[in-house]
């Protein structure tokens, strides 16, 4: 049994997202279902403790600097990230675009890290760092590597949403998708969770031979130009297996070689 005030301390922190980045106590009352006397103590605590921080001029509460220091000691204690930072790095420089790193969480790609190329490539994008499966090219590079049973799962977990005119929400199209997509090695998300991106990812795993994260390129449309698309995903799919060795993956021990064509 958790601690209630513990639990509705992590709810408040829990409410806030890239669309909601401000709010006031009885917003957070209404979300939480809780007497505003209740919130404003929770709140004044996590302020206390530099959770939150609280706006002088509109008195509403954004996420505090604290957030930030764990987040940092939760990267550096993450293997994913120390051995994935310096070839997501070195992808973003050769290939000239947005590199991301991603891990596998709650059915979900967490994004751990993000490299822009080149300071004109910076965009904001209103989504994340948790983003769907189905509709990412990380997300489907991963599940397009998931077992059988854990796929299968998976699909009987979810319901479909679309992001965009592009997302698959037909199961038997993804599931087609995704065999596309373990057969390639990568995955290609043409518009799926935001429109006017497309993106490439790949399959991380670890010595358990399980998919535990990915790595991606994101741009415009020119990304899928044929010769562009396959030197990209040549360079994509090489990071994805010098990440997965150093995670302590062995190919030649797979289920099956990911990154070879069909």
């Amino acid at each position: 049994m958790g601690i209630q005030s513990v639990e509705r301390a992590l709810n408040i922190l829990q409410l806030f997202s890239p669309s909601k980045t401000r709010l006031g106590i009885s917003e957070m009352s209404k979300a939480l279902g809780l007497m505003n006397s209740t919130v404003h103590g929770l709140v004044r605590t996590l302020a206390n403790k530099g959770f939150l921080r609280q706006d002088p001029e509109t008195r509403k509460y954004s996420l505090g600097v604290s957030n930030l220091e764990l987040s940092h000691f939760f990267l550096g204690g993450l293997k994913i990230y120390q051995v994935g930072s310096r070839p997501t790095h070195r992808l973003a420089r050769k290939t000239g675009l947005t590199s991301r790193l991603g891990i596998w969480d709650q059915d979900t790609v967490v994004v751990i890290l993000n490299i822009f190329a080149r300071p004109e490539a910076f965009q904001y994008y209103p989504t994340g760092p948790r983003v769907p499966a189905y509709c990412s090219a990380m997300g489907k590079a991963i599940l397009a590597s998931l077992a059988t049973k854990d796929l299968t799962a998976y699909f009987e977990r979810h319901h479909f949403i679309p992001y965009t005119a592009h997302t698959l929400t037909d199961r038997q199209k993804l599931m087609e998708d995704l065999e596309q997509t373990r057969l390639r090695g990568y995955a290609v998300d043409r518009e799926e969770s935001l429109s006017g991106v497309f993106c490439l990812g790949a399959p991380i795993f670890d010595e358990t031979k399980r998919p535990v994260a990915a790595v991606s390129v994101s741009s415009g449309p020119d990304l899928l130009d044929e010769k562009r698309l396959t030197q990209t995903a040549q360079e994509l799919v090489q990071v994805s297996k010098e990440i997965s060795h150093s995670m302590g993956f062995q190919p030649e021990v797979a289920v099956f070689q990911y990154g070879q064509n069909p």
